[in-house]
């Protein structure tokens, strides 16, 4: 499998931070360095919520500076970040700042798509689930204050600063699919579907996939590496990651969002699978991740920003150990997948507001609400993990969970409690852990499919497996 030992940076940026991270990978060694993290901070203007572009790009190149500085002979670079957000260009020009997907401006966009293809329709067309802030809402919300008029292309965010290292504009596939403007199993950009809404084609750039080299950065005194194409839609890199020895599985990308589902070789395109709040995005070697968006550790981080701001005191430690002595049945659950809960602000209050709504009871203490809050993350996932093995067909066997919310231990042992499956959590970093393995593998570091890659995470990281009692 492996030909050489080597180093490559991985950019990964979340909605609440970021991190470049050197992976040093061989035959048996696949092990990742920190070199730098950094808050993700949004900013509101009087138009609306965006993201500190600028700054994101500043600091992504001092940590890949860093990176160069580390691993002298550093090969390549590769960029992931959250998907849907974008920059729009004239003449290679940003045109303002991104908005925020948080941003609330695509009302009534979504009614003046609606109005000229229904969600039947768009289903049918893109395969996705519909959430008010897919990039084709956001586009139409762009049109009506005319500042697509000006347009000359669309980046993804990642494409963006990709353009900014490289010079060259491209749609990396994965994070493409989750435009809504995509084909199903991602082959081209839905031309169909892009004259039916009054888009121009010549706003999309030519897609690429990951493992293509998109160009070249210079880091620092002259050296320049390559800029290689990953699966740069955050959660595309993760479940590449996941560690599965397992045929049939299902997966959990736990961290602001929670990405639920299992892989398959095609779409799923069915009324059923639309209703039930399904999406079929591209991910590595052309998989299908399909999965359903669930508010994910948002809801605990949000409620702790709440209290801290008249208690600075609030530890999310101790109020996890708190949480984890209230005994089972004593909270009730809700539905995670409320809209009231996208936006930033008091979580509690709009917890609390839909269970009194309900006539359930309202935890009286932090320590229930938090023990609330992973009860519902946990029924979410297994509702939709049986969900997905009903429309698939397929059984599922195992729940694979990666990102930050293997560290939540009474989150994992939940899930297992509620699936009625073992949960094997790890590894943590898997976002990044997926960015560097398809970066070594273009490098020639590795070799193999993606069930080689996933054979590697399992042979070099700890993973830790939680039985349903």
């Amino acid at each position: 499998m492996s030909t050489a030992h080597g180093s490559v940076a991985a950019v990964d940026l979340g909605a609440s931070g970021g991190r470049v991270m050197l992976g040093h990978v061989g035959e048996n060694e696949l092990r990742l360095e920190t070199v730098g993290r950094f808050d993700n901070e949004p900013v509101r203007t009087p138009d609306g919520l965006h993201w500190n572009i600028l700054e994101l790009y500043r600091r992504l190149r001092e940590g890949v500076a860093e990176a160069a500085i580390r691993a002298p002979g550093l090969l390549s670079v590769g960029i992931d970040s959250w998907a849907v957000d974008y920059g729009l260009l004239r003449a290679g020009t940003l045109l303002g700042v991104p908005y925020h997907y948080r941003d609330t401006r695509t009302g009534d966009a979504v009614r003046d798509i609606h109005a000229i293809a229904g969600p039947e329709e768009l289903y049918r067309h893109n395969g996705l689930q519909h959430l008010p802030f897919n990039t084709l809402f956001q586009l139409a919300a762009d049109r009506r204050t005319g500042l697509l008029d000006v347009a000359e292309r669309m980046l993804l965010l990642p494409d963006l600063l990709a353009y900014w290292l490289t010079g060259v504009q491209g749609a990396e596939r994965t994070n493409a699919s989750t435009t809504g403007l995509l084909a199903p199993g991602g082959g081209a950009w839905n031309e169909a579907l892009l004259g039916r809404l009054g888009l121009d084609r010549s706003l999309f750039p030519s897609l690429v996939s990951p493992g293509d080299t998109i160009g070249e950065t210079e880091v620092r005194d002259g050296h320049r590496i390559r800029v290689t194409a990953v699966g740069s839609h955050d959660t595309a890199s993760a479940v590449a990651a996941v560690p599965a020895a397992e045929e049939s599985f299902a997966y959990i990308s736990c961290g602001t969002w929670s990405l639920v589902g299992v892989e398959l070789d095609e779409p799923v395109l069915s009324e059923e699978s639309r209703a039930a709040g399904f999406t079929n995005e591209l991910g590595v070697d052309g998989r299908i991740r399909y999965l359903h968006n669930v508010t994910g550790l948002w809801l605990l981080s949000e409620s702790v920003a709440h209290w801290r701001r008249s208690d600075p005191a609030v530890e999310l430690s101790t109020v996890l150990a708190q949480a984890a002595d209230v005994p089972p049945g004593h909270v009730p659950v809700f539905d995670t997948d409320d809209e009231r809960f996208l936006p930033p602000g008091d979580m509690p209050a709009r917890i609390a507001a839909w269970l009194a709504e309900r006539d359930l009871p309202v935890p009286a203490t932090r320590a229930e609400f938090v023990r609330c809050i992973l009860e519902s993350l946990a029924e979410a996932y297994a509702r939709t993990i049986t969900t997905a093995e009903k429309l698939t067909g397929r059984s599922v066997p195992v729940v694979h969970m990666v990102g930050g919310g293997c560290r939540n231990t009474l989150l994992c042992r939940l899930t297992a409690e509620r699936t009625g499956r073992p949960v094997v959590a790890g590894p943590v970093e898997a976002t990044a852990t997926g960015n560097v393995l398809v970066q070594a593998r273009a490098a020639g570091l590795i070799r193999g499919g993606l069930d080689d890659l996933r054979a590697l995470v399992a042979r070099t990281h700890h993973l830790e497996t939680y039985l349903p009692s």
